[in-house]
């Protein structure tokens, strides 16, 4: 599974020209879902979520998670991150999970997160989506967790 978390000051994700899910500071993740994966990644990606440390503590520095800093959660479907593009001028998605496989470990993934932090929201699986964000700092990052080896 991958998350490409991105530390906002807001975020907010709309379909068809309505607001369905918004947060002020915090987390907002693309999340992909990859052939191979199970429950295990997505509780471990969510794990690593929860305990990534990218906001300021007292001194300026990355050493708290989004839980020490109280800031909301906003995970959203994002199947082309799955995209094998290594040659060619078109991504091939190939490496990415079904749609009802994605689908399934991206409700859990939300469910999962909904029981251990709060507030938490999310994009709609399988629909277009407008993501509006205001990135803080900009601070990005890519996590991957595979299946076990």
């Amino acid at each position: 599974m991958i998350g490409l978390l991105q530390r906002v000051q807001s975020a907010a994700v709309s379909v068809a020209g309505k607001r369905i899910a918004a947060i002020g500071p915090g987390l907002l993740v693309l999340v992909g879902v990859q052939r191979g994966d199970s429950r295990h990644e997505a509780r471990r990606l969510l794990e690593r979520l929860l305990g990534y440390r990218v906001f300021p503590d007292a001194d300026g520095r990355m050493n708290l998670c989004v839980q020490d800093s109280g800031g909301g959660l906003l995970l959203v479907p994002q199947f082309t991150l799955a995209a094998d593009t290594r040659r060619g001028m078109r991504p091939s998605f190939t490496p990415a999970a079904d749609s009802a496989t994605g689908e399934q470990l991206f409700t859990q993934l939300v469910a999962m997160a909904e029981q251990r932090h709060s507030p938490v929201c999310c994009g709609r699986f399988g629909a277009d989506m407008q993501v509006s964000l205001v990135n803080d700092g900009p601070v990005t990052f890519w996590l991957e967790v595979g299946p076990p080896a």
